[in-house]
Parts: C-alpha cells; structure tokens; sequence
C-alpha cells in the first residue's frame, strides 16, 4: 500500500505564481542559468541554482552557494511572496500544452514505499549528481522541485480531481514556453479523505521523471533519522515532495539520438552494414517512424525508414524497447558506441525540439541522426515491475513541472 499524504504547503501568492515559476534545475547550465535569471527578482530559479548570484569564481557546490539558497528562500517567506498553509492538504496541479491537459495531485510520498519498492524505478542514479540536491534540501530544511510520479487509472481520484478543477484557482498563469499552469486546492475532509484511502490501495506508484530528485530527498530523509534516532514515522523528513498523475493523463515524446561519425565506413558500407538487420527505405522529407520497432534515420540531406527485421525483435521488457532496438543493432555493432553514456561521439535530443534539430546537428556537427518512436508508459511499467532498467535516455516528458509553486518543508 502507498501512503500519499497531504501537507503543509509553502506556496506563492497567486499574483506572484507565475514569476515566481521556474522550469527545473536540471534543465540548465550555469550559464543558461545566470542568463535566465535576469531580470526576474522573483524566480525561484535563484534558489534552485543559486550560483547564479555569484561570479564564476565561486563554485556551483561551495558552501555558500547553499547557504544563499537558504537564505534568499527564508527572506520570500518572510517578505510574504510565500505563505504557508495552516493545515495538512492536497492540491491540483494542471498543465495544458498544445491544447492538451494533464491534471496530477500534489501531495508527500513515503521514503519507506521508495526504499520498498512499493515506489518503482526505472533508472540508475549517479552519486555525484544526487550530492547537490542532498546538500541544497537538507541546507533549505525543504523539498523545492517536486518528483514526477504516475499510477494507474482511478476513477474515484479522477472524479475529486474534475470537481475541484471547477472551483476557484489558486494560480492560473502561462509561462513563457505556452504552457498554462492552474492550482487548485483539496479542501473538503471528505476528498481529502477519499485520497489518502485510494492511495493506499495501490501497490504500485512508478517514478516517470527526477529520479535524482528522488533519490536526494530519501537519502537526506535516512540522513534526519540518523540524527533524531527517536522519530515515529511521522515527522515530515520521512516524505517527499510529488506530483503523482493518472497513467492515461501522461504523454512521452521520443528522446532522439545523433552520431558523430560513422565508424569509419564509407557510406555504402554503411548501408551494406545495417541492411543485414533493418529493411531500408527512403522516405519524402523530415518524419517521425508511425510505428514501434522501427526508426527514421538523417544522412546526408535525406531522410530513410529502418524497420527491425523480425528476428531481432526481442520481447523483454528492456531489450524490446526501440531504444534498446537501435543501440543493440546499429549504434554498437555498427557505429562502435558501446556504451553511449560515456561515449562522446553520440548526443541526445529531446523530441521537443523536433526534427528540425536533428538536420542542424548533423549540418553543424554531427553525421546521422535517429528519430525514434516514443516509449510508452505502459512500457515505463512494465520494465519497472520487472525491477529492471531503461537504457539512458529513453524518456522525455512534457511538459515540465514548474520549481517553485509547491514547497514541503521538513
């Protein structure tokens, strides 16, 4: 059973939310980030990455950098851009892109269902990117980026969540990238009730997006229970900061590939090479495969189809995957990336930036690009539920949760 709790919320005022909003940490670097703060006193990206307040003779993970996140968050409360809630709740957060809206609940996760299992992940973690979150939530004493978490459909919870969205919103803004961000808050004891108790029906919750998020949160939670050997389980260093949405709410663009080189070969015997395990055909202009177990493929001013021929298809949950597809038939055996999260020739994309990016690259500094058809969550599950991992990169989600409207602190 999961145990999905409300909370007292830290949130903005809602004549602030929107410059108050900030996309996540990790989707910057520091220059981007220094870029993007300016100009905007309110956003929470000076927190969240709060070496941007400094010159670059100061390092992103010195000491003071986490101390000026603390500060700069302690001084929104207390100048009144925050105000926290006076009771436990849960709230709604909405997001429409292109016309199309996902609706999750935002609520605290148990660190005991994430070191269960009861919690599911689909990707390793590295250590030395978990340490900067740790350092910044446990310096904050505060959750500020929430992790994206899904489950499978309930009707009951879906039912509160559309009648809650027809009363009054506690923000309602669109950023600059088009997307429209609305909140809402879970009132009625009755719901909120209702909530908790579905939740702890499910056995199964699966972590979609920040799993370095999640993994820094429970480790500063293990941390706190170190120090207060006393706790009963209750204390809020023992949950997380979630939104958790409805498997049918979500959508997965495909996170796409381009190659440096290849390998060596001449053209043709490139194609002589993949020919033995993919059918080749030229397509008409930049496209998107229609179909899983295939992929488009950018060389050279012209794009082509390459359709997996079926005896190397695989049904594992891991090894079927188009991903997996591609780099077990092409990007290794052929273009000699053996590795490709270590490997310098291969780059990824997110498929937000489109087909577009994948003929610049290769017209700037790369050879072939690879346009993938996008996993589905229903595949995110089932590698999950078989305690098993998706190859980097084989995801991307959109649209991104905003930093900054939803604090837990501990």
């Amino acid at each position: 059973m999961a145990d999905i709790k409300p909370f007292y919320c830290v949130k903005p005022t809602k004549e602030l939310a929107d410059k108050v909003a900030a996309l996540p940490y990790d989707v910057y670097n520091r220059e981007e980030a220094c870029e993007a703060v300016k100009g905007k006193p309110y956003t929470f990206l000076r927190i969240d990455r709060a070496e941007t307040n400094f010159d670059e003779s100061v390092s992103t993970y010195d000491d003071c950098v986490y101390a000026k996140a603390k500060e700069l968050l302690d001084k929104m409360i207390a100048d009144g851009v925050y105000e926290k809630s006076d009771r436990e709740l849960y709230y709604v957060y909405e997001l429409t892109m292109d016309g199309r809206v996902q609706t999750g609940i935002v609520a605290c996760s148990s660190i005991d269902d994430y070191l269960n299992n009861v919690i599911k992940k689909h990707e390793n973690t590295r250590e030395e990117k978990e340490i900067d979150r740790i350092r910044h939530v446990d310096t904050c004493n505060a959750q500020t980026g929430p992790i994206f978490l899904a489950y499978r459909e309930n009707r009951v919870i879906a039912d509160i969540i559309a009648k809650v969205k027809d009363g009054e919103a506690i923000f309602d803004f669109t950023s600059e990238d088009g997307i429209r961000h609305r909140g809402f808050v879970i009132e009625n004891n009755e719901d909120i009730e209702t909530i908790r108790d579905e939740f702890a029906k499910t056995n199964e919750i699966y972590i979609a997006d920040g799993h370095h998020r999640a993994a820094s949160a429970v480790k500063v939670g293990l941390k706190r229970r170190a120090e207060h050997p006393d706790y009963d389980g209750t204390e809020e260093f023992n949950y997380f900061l979630s939104v958790l949405f409805q498997e049918q709410e979500l959508m997965i663009l495909p996170y796409n590939r381009v190659v440096k080189d290849l390998n060596g070969l001449s053209k043709e015997e490139y194609f002589e090479k993949i020919s033995e395990r993919f059918d080749v055909s030229e397509v008409e202009g930049a496209q998107y495969p229609e179909k899983p177990e295939s992929v488009t493929m950018y060389l050279e001013n012209k794009w082509y189809l390459l359709k997996v021929k079926s005896e190397y298809l695989s049904e594992d949950a891991v090894e079927g995957l188009d991903v997996s597809l591609l780099q077990n038939n092409l990007l290794f055996p052929v273009l000699g990336i053996e590795d490709p999260r270590t490997d310098n020739r291969i780059d990824f994309i997110g498929g937000i930036r489109g087909l577009g990016e994948l003929e610049r690259r290769c017209k700037e500094d790369m050879t072939v690009a690879f346009a993938m058809y996008p996993t589905s969550i229903s595949q995110l599950f089932d590698v999950a539920d078989a305690k098993k991992l998706m190859p980097p990169k084989s995801t991307w989600f959109e649209p991104k949760l905003r930093s900054g409207l939803f604090i837990h602190q501990l």
